[in-house]
């Protein structure tokens, strides 16, 4: 039998890692990877902005997909039984899955029923979180990632570091030396005179994936929507190797998170011009593939699609956190991010990087991790993210959000230091007699300091506080006792 595990790739535990300060203080020692990082984003950013600025009504098409994706989210047990009920229709086997594992174990148990040792992949995010692959080549399966940025990860024995361009941390010369070295394990090897010329790549690329497109009886994918009242699976790529593993392959597997259904056919139409532009800078997606069910002696005949929850349910139960479930994976918010164009996706610990990783990633997995506990600090609140996301989301009021979820986490219950001292204000506030007693004391324990100005440290919870400040002596006399010693001030 053939190595079960030929790229020697191992298993992402994403959640042992430590905090994202850690990871990006690592990848901020990486300048080549921080110059690949300038040069793309900025130069997606560019492109997408040129783009959007060609559509007068983009805001209201902002509007319309947030509106949209909100009522999916409102009524989502509805729409999914809809999806459910129009997918069995059109021929399709729908399974549902309460988590990773669960997810994986249907997946494992459809391919092995195919007798193959291998499948093709579409890019797909839902694959990557729930590390369908990894669960796959445990099993003696290898699952050939054939979208481009996904195969130069993918051999060189990488993560993902970016949800629309997943090798972005990689520059021409890298990519050339994995394809040169790893091609050939697992396949046809690269061209020996291949130059890092982007057309080189990309040939031996095509060349390498051919012979496995016409060989795979196999192929599973995920779906960037899924339309409830027609029971249509919707993926959008940019080269076209997707098309391939969706039309050749006798069986195909879809594995498709639970937020991505759209009510109807029509709303399709708004996302398909906020996603192009968000994420490539297109004006239109140069492959759009769709598909309702096994069509008759043209393209896969058994046709599965396996929706996922894996924590999705939890997110939706708050209805403010709910909102990170509109996210369509434009990538935009990263694009635009100072903390992520430094530091790059590999220190978010997680498959989605960036702002809508700091808020997606810990609602769906919780905060009990380091890294989880972390990331909503992974930002400076400059508000770029909200303002270029396609569906209107949030993130810097999310990330704030987080940000007193993992602090009250941490108190175990008990009241903050500053909840006390508001407690204790309200009380002295309340009454003046309150008041008087406590100005009283207050200026009895100045003329105790003598000449001090300053207190200095101050010793118990509130030391932090005046590690930075000079922390004044209270005056020797209020107010009030200034006034009624000089007689309403004319003494």
């Amino acid at each position: 039998m053939s190595n079960p595990n030929p790229l020697g790739v191992t298993t992402p535990t994403f959640v042992g890692m430590p905090k994202f300060p850690t990871m990006a203080k690592e990848a901020l020692a990486n300048t080549q990877q921080r110059r690949n990082l300038l040069h793309a984003t900025h130069t997606i950013r560019a492109k997408r902005a040129a783009v959007v600025d060609e559509v007068p009504e983009w805001q209201d098409l902002r509007r319309n997909g947030a509106d949209t994706k909100d009522e999916v989210l409102a009524n989502l047990e509805q729409y999914l039984v809809q999806l459910e009920q129009k997918l069995t229709e059109q021929g399709a086997t729908v399974h549902w899955a309460r988590d990773a594992e669960e997810a994986n174990r249907i997946v494992l148990d459809l391919v092995k029923a195919q007798g193959v040792d291998e499948v093709v992949k579409v890019k797909s995010m839902a694959t990557q979180e729930i590390e369908l692959n990894e669960a796959l080549e445990a099993a003696g399966i290898h699952a050939w990632e054939t979208d481009l940025a996904e195969l130069i990860v993918q051999l060189g024995n990488d993560r993902p570091s970016h949800i629309l361009v997943p090798a972005i941390h990689r520059g021409r010369a890298e990519i050339r030396e994995i394809f040169r070295t790893r091609m050939g394990q697992v396949g046809r090897p690269a061209p020996d005179d291949m130059t890092d010329e982007p057309r080189e790549l990309a040939e031996a690329a095509r060349l390498h994936l051919r012979e496995k497109f016409l060989r795979a009886k196999v192929a599973i994918s995920g779906a960037n929507f899924a339309v409830a009242d027609t029971g249509t699976l919707v993926v959008l790529e940019s080269e076209g190797n997707g098309r391939m593993c969706l039309t050749l392959p006798e069986t195909l597997i879809s594995v498709v998170g639970i937020e991505k259904v759209l009510p109807k056919w029509e709303d399709l139409g708004t996302f398909m011009q906020l996603l192009p532009r968000s994420s490539t800078g297109e004006r239109m997606n140069p492959y759009t593939t769709m598909w309702t069910g096994p069509a008759a002696d043209d393209g896969p005949q058994n046709v599965h699609v396996v929706l996922v929850d894996n924590g999705r349910t939890h997110v939706l139960a708050d209805p403010v956190g709910r909102q990170a479930l509109r996210c369509i994976r434009c990538s935009a918010c990263l694009n635009v991010c100072p903390v992520y164009e430094r530091a790059g996706g590999h220190a978010y610990g997680s498959v989605y990087p960036g702002p809508i990783g700091a808020v997606l990633t810990p609602q769906l997995r919780g905060t009990s991790s380091a890294i989880d506990q972390s990331l909503p600090y992974a930002s400076s609140l400059c508000g770029a993210c909200y303002e270029v996301c396609p569906v209107r989301i949030d993130i810097p009021t999310l990330l704030v959000r987080l940000r007193t979820q993992v602090v009250d986490e941490h108190r175990d219950g008990r009241p903050s230091v500053e909840a006390r001292a508001m407690k204790a204000a309200a009380w002295m506030f309340s009454d003046s007699s309150h008041l008087t007693k406590a100005q009283k004391a207050a200026t009895l324990g100045s003329k105790l300091l003598g000449k001090r100005t300053a207190l200095g440290a101050i010793p118990g919870p509130a030391a932090a506080w005046s590690e930075a400040r000079d922390v004044p002596v209270p005056p020797k006399e209020t107010f009030r006792q200034w006034w009624d010693r000089t007689n309403g001030g004319n003494e």
